[in-house]
């Protein structure tokens, strides 16, 4: 059978799709995951992508009166909640001893963030990518703070045990990303014309840098993969964004 692609916006859809047969396997951020395990779904990891520390970020207004994430105590922030935006927002804030609980989190569109520090009706917008290297450009605001070392921001890619697939089915798929993984290295402005959603010249360069600037590796589950997973789930429970703790890892060898 040949593989059809299921393109959509919302990742924090992502596990009730699965679970109505949309799809059979999907790509999102760290968080998607965590969220459907935290529903019930029993999810199944098949790969990750490398670590991806300049694909998110917190900005402010270059004339914002903020000077360190501390500032952002009891602020508006956007985002979009639910993602791995809210794990680098928890990081951040756990770095100096606050929670999320400290902030005024808004959940908003790339493009409704945007418009709402413009007018300093949040105090700050934690970003992503292709969004992040489009809105630098202009010279309006400034990064408060990076991915960093700080969460890995990796791409998940994972099933629930719902949609039958095996583990000879998950390993092959695994080996068609790590294709390509390779095609994309060896032609990133391919890549970034195709990713172009709207077609605008903007946001093809913005992700022509993105592109070629990824490391475009992609892995199996493994156990590394599991823990990263395990402390994400951790803090958001600790943060109050989950109502139960999660036990991702360890887990049996036949679960990966």
């Amino acid at each position: 059978m040949k593989p059809e692609f299921v393109a959509y916006v919302e990742g924090r859809e992502t596990g009730a799709r699965l679970a109505r047969g949309e799809f059979d396997i999907s790509g999102t951020g760290s968080t998607p995951p965590i969220l459907a395990k935290a529903s019930g779904l029993p999810v199944i990891y098949a790969a990750a992508s490398a670590p991806r520390p300049t694909n998110g970020a917190i900005l402010i207004s270059k004339t914002s009166d903020i000077n360190a994430v501390a500032d952002l105590k009891g602020k508006p922030i956007a985002l979009v909640d639910g993602s791995f935006l809210s794990y680098l927002l928890a990081k951040q804030l756990e770095e100096i001893g606050l929670r999320l609980t400290d902030t005024i989190r808004q959940d908003m569109s790339p493009g409704e963030s945007l418009a709402a520090l413009r007018d300093n009706a949040v105090a700050a917008w934690v970003a992503m990518t292709p969004h992040l290297e489009q809105v630098l450009v202009s010279g309006e605001f400034t990064v408060l703070a990076r991915c960093g070392t700080l969460i890995p921001n990796r791409s998940t890619f994972w099933t629930i045990e719902n949609r039958g697939l095996t583990e000879t089915t998950l390993e092959d798929f695994t080996g068609e990303l790590k294709r390509l993984g390779r095609e994309i290295a060896n032609d990133p402005e391919k890549a970034a014309k195709l990713l172009s959603a709207s077609g605008e010249e903007a946001e093809r360069r913005a992700w022509s840098r993105v592109v070629s600037e990824r490391n475009w590796q992609v892995d199996g589950a493994d156990q590394a993969l599991l823990r990263e997973q395990q402390e994400e789930a951790d803090t958001l429970f600790h943060h109050g964004d989950l109502d139960t703790k999660l036990t991702i890892y360890p887990v049996n060898k036949g679960d990966l």
